[in-house]
This record gives C-alpha cells, structure tokens and sequence, in this order.
C-alpha cells in the first residue's frame, strides 16, 4: 500500500470520497505510479495531481483506471458517478485580481475586465453537448441523409446479390 500525502482540510467531502477511492483504486492495481501511467497515457505526474487533489481527473483517466484495474462495469460506473458528484464540488482556484489601469495616456484609460473562461470540468455539460450538437434541425437533417444514403446501399446490394 502507498503512503498517501494527507488531504487538504478544507476539500469538500465529495471529493475527498472520490479521492480516497481512486487512491484504493489505484493501489488495488499494484502499479507504480510511472507504470500506471503507461498502461493509461496519462502521465505520472498527471496521476500524482489526480491522486493528491491538486487538479480534478479528467473522466477518461478514471475509465482507464477502472480497466485497468479490471473493474466490472457496474462498478466502473458507479466511478464515474463519484467522478462528477465530486468534479461538481471541486474546490475552484481563486480568480487573479486585475491589475489596475494605467492612467499613462496610453489606451483609452477604460478599464475592460476579461471575461474569464471555465475549464472543461466546471462547465456544465449540457451546454458542452448543445454546442457539440450543433443546430438541432441540422443534426436531424443529417441523420435523415445518412439514413436515405443506407437505404438507396442496401437496395442496391440487395438487387445485385438477389436480382
């Protein structure tokens, strides 16, 4: 078994769970972190943030943690599950504080705040899948081409092999 480096106090209890089972998890394997990284292309010192909650795993790290480990599917998704009840919860770094505008004459001497964004793990993945999808009237009208050009395949392999 490894010696783990405690957890932070202040980490929120779901992902304190969560952290607690992939270092199980990961010693259920019996690999070295090096060797874990090997067999799931994510690097050791990839798995050493993952595993000390310095930095939120992304999903399929833990996918591959799970078949590596030889996890069944239920409980590979039960995983999963752990994964995004604590992605959700997942303490987020303090915004930087701007600095202040210069009042130099250079600029227009209005301060614009950047509008920051949010990493893949803080976004809500609705919107991620909307935005994926696209217009829904053109991913129904492509669906309906793709079905069409099946179709006119099939009767044309049909009425060769048949006719």
């Amino acid at each position: 078994m490894s010696a783990w480096q405690p957890l932070p106090d202040d980490l929120p209890p779901e992902v304190r769970h969560f952290v607690e089972q992939v270092r199980l998890l990961k010693d259920r394997t019996g690999l070295s972190l090096a060797a874990l990284g090997a067999r799931t292309a994510y690097s050791k010192s990839s798995w050493q943030r993952y595993l000390n909650a310095t930095q939120p795993p992304p999903r399929q790290a833990i996918a591959a943690l799970c078949r590596v480990a030889g996890l069944t599917s239920t409980d590979a998704e039960r995983f999963g599950v752990r994964w995004e009840l604590a992605v959700r919860a997942w303490p987020r770094p303090p915004a930087p504080v701007p600095d202040p505008p210069q009042q130099d004459g250079v600029g227009s001497g209005v301060y614009e705040e950047e509008v920051p964004t949010l990493p893949w793990w803080l976004e809500s993945e609705s919107a991620r899948d909307l935005e994926a999808a696209g217009d829904p009237s053109r991913r129904v009208l492509l669906v309906a081409v793709l079905l069409v050009v099946v179709l006119v395949f099939l009767t044309v392999v049909g009425a060769v092999v048949f006719g």
